[in-house]
C-alpha cells in the first residue's frame, strides 16, 4: 500500500465523473477544515498481508492527526501511486473497515466515491510533517 498524507486547514471535492462501472452512483462534494487528507493506493499484494496493512494504514492516520490535533480524516483513492493495484472490491472492503476502525476511535471520516474522478481542492499547511509519503 502506497499512502500520501496532508495535514490541509481545508480541503473540498466533488464527484466528477464514474469511471467504475460497479460503482454505486453518487454525486458528492463536501469541504473540511483540520483535516488528514489521505491519498491512498491499495495494492495487490496487500491482499496476502490485509491485518497488518490496515493497522499500519490506521496507525499511521492517527499519528498525523495526533501531530496536528485533528479530528478529522479525508481518504482519498489514488491510483497513481504504483503500478500494482489489488482488485475494486477489495480496495473498497479495505477501505471501509478502516472507515469504520477510524469512526469507532472518534473520527470524523470521510471517504471520497469509489471509483469516481473527483475535482479538489487542497490546501496544505507548511509544516515539514504536514507532507508524508508512506509504503505500507
Amino acid at each position: 500500500m502506497k499512502v500520501l498524507l496532508f495535514y490541509a486547514p481545508s480541503f473540498w471535492f466533488r464527484t466528477f465523473k464514474k469511471v467504475l462501472e460497479q460503482a454505486a452512483t453518487q454525486d458528492m462534494e463536501a469541504t473540511c477544515k483540520k483535516a488528514v487528507v489521505v491519498f491512498y493506493q491499495v495494492e495487490a499484494e496487500d491482499m496476502e498481508r490485509r491485518s497488518k496493512v490496515l493497522t499500519k494504514f490506521i496507525k499511521n492516520i492517527k499519528w498525523l492527526a495526533g501531530k496536528f490535533n485533528s479530528r478529522t480524516v479525508v481518504l482519498h483513492s489514488f491510483n497513481h501511486l504504483s503500478t500494482s493495484k489489488s482488485p475494486p472490491e477489495f480496495a473498497g472492503a479495505f477501505i471501509e473497515e478502516a472507515r469504520g476502525r477510524l469512526g469507532q476511535a472518534g473520527y470524523r471520516v470521510i471517504v471520497t466515491p469509489f471509483g469516481y474522478l473527483n475535482e479538489w481542492k487542497l490546501h496544505v499547511a507548511g509544516d515539514s510533517l504536514a507532507k508524508v509519503f508512506k509504503e505500507l
